[in-house]
């Protein structure tokens, strides 16, 4: 955070005042005269009305036999089909029987395949007869037929497949798109109109911009402001976004899958089932939200204590895998390359006795158990030769990644906002 005392802006004087108001008039005077001569940070979108139209299909006196806890028999029950008889076909004698006692229709040629793809790994597979009457849904855009669809419904199968009728439902909403600043005037689609709230936005954003930037002049206002906005607007951000990717879509989507699908994920995939094993990081959860609690704060260092642990046990895996196993791969590599023709290829073969020589170079400045005097000395020596260029090659990209970083700003301003390039 910035510091008080270093804030170059004269408190309790005149003169500091009439400084910063003088900048802030500049500023906006600066301002509106882009506005008017750049068109500045104007958005121009075109709005087309989208609409889709909900289609019923309905199967009266379905049998089929499913899988056990498919997601094709968990589709079933959902709408509306009863389960009846269990078999299990332990052998290939027994798919074969049950074969000749079903039919095509209701013993399908996909939950075959897998039976038998199950009994070459050796497995048993147990079905459930499924049987009643089946109401299902789909959308479509409106215009289109379900009879030429590819949309996929019951079980997979596209909508096609099936008879449909309109529920009477139909969903309508308006999409915007926003167009390149550079079109001109002459060139921008019918009904362009001008987009109040993005305008705002790239104004709000190039203005929080240069708030930022003005940290070059010293410690003051408009940066601590921008500072303020950007650190709350970060979190409540990364807060909704977790809540989604790791609440909702990692422990509610396997604890509760069909209240997520109605109310979040529409098109979760049926695989989807009650996992007995989510309850466990759902205790350690709401054992962590103890932390806010006056007198149970204590509860949370357990689970605290087992994120560390296990977070741990991941990285140090990761870690011997890309920064040590991986490393010691690259140097094990033969020195004589030859490109996919099996001709010799130099430059490869230069590099590999390159980062040889630079590796061995570097163990033998690490290696202490001898005085670096004399011919070790000087091997040392070029240890630290390389050692420094490959500082200097990782200070090079981290200070090319800022560079990036400040030409991807300037590239907003003078595109995005005020239109010059």
């Amino acid at each position: 955070m910035t510091d008080q005392a270093h804030t170059p802006v004269p408190e309790g004087t005149s003169a500091g005042k009439i400084g910063w108001i003088v900048v802030v008039a500049l500023m906006v005077i600066g301002m509106f005269v882009a506005s008017l001569l750049l068109d500045a940070g104007k958005v121009y979108t075109v709005s087309s009305e989208q609409s889709w139209t909900e289609y019923e299909s309905e199967l009266a006196d379905i049998d089929l036999w499913m899988v056990e806890n498919s997601s094709g028999a968990r589709q079933l029950e959902h709408y509306g089909a009863q389960a009846g008889d269990t078999r299990t076909i332990a052998t290939r004698a027994d798919n074969a029987a049950f074969i000749k006692e079903t039919t095509a229709a209701s013993y399908t040629n996909p939950v075959r395949a897998f039976v038998v793809k199950e009994h070459k790994r050796g497995k048993s597979v147990d079905l459930v007869q499924y049987t009643g009457a089946v109401v299902f849904t789909g959308w479509l855009p409106t215009g289109d037929s379900p009879a030429e669809s590819s949309v996929k419904s019951l079980m997979g199968a596209p909508m096609s497949v099936y008879q449909w009728k309109p529920t009477g439902n139909v969903s309508n909403w308006m999409t915007t798109e926003s167009i390149p600043y550079n079109v001109p005037e002459a060139s921008r689609p019918a009904g362009a109109t001008a987009s109040t709230s993005r305008t705002i936005g790239i104004w709000l954003s190039a203005i929080l911009t240069l708030c930022i930037m003005s940290f070059l002049f010293g410690d003051n206002p408009f940066y601590k402001t921008a500072e303020a906005i950007v650190v709350g607007t970060s979190a409540g951000y990364w807060m909704a976004y977790s809540f989604y990717t790791g609440i909702v879509d990692q422990l509610m989507i396997n604890l509760f899958p069909d209240l997520v699908r109605d109310w979040t994920t529409p098109g979760l995939p049926w695989s989807y089932m009650w996992d007995w094993v989510y309850v466990i990081p759902a205790i350690l959860g709401v054992m962590l939200v103890c932390r806010l609690l006056p007198k149970g704060g204590w509860i949370a260092r357990w689970p605290l204590a087992f994120i560390i642990g296990a977070t741990a046990g991941f990285r140090l895996t990761s870690h011997l895998e890309s920064d040590f196993l991986l490393q010691i791969k690259q140097t094990i590599t033969t020195l004589w390359a030859e490109d996919v023709n099996g001709n010799f290829d130099l430059w490869a073969s230069v590099g590999a006795v390159t980062i040889l020589i630079s590796v061995l170079l570097c163990l033998v400045y690490f290696f202490f158990s001898l005085e670096h005097k004399g011919t070790v000395g000087k091997v040392a020596r070029g240890g630290i030769f390389v050692l420094m260029i490959t500082f200097g090659a990782a200070f090079g990209l981290t200070v090319m990644g800022r560079i990036t970083l400040l030409t991807e700003r300037f590239d907003f301003l003078f595109k995005d906002w005020l239109h010059l390039m």
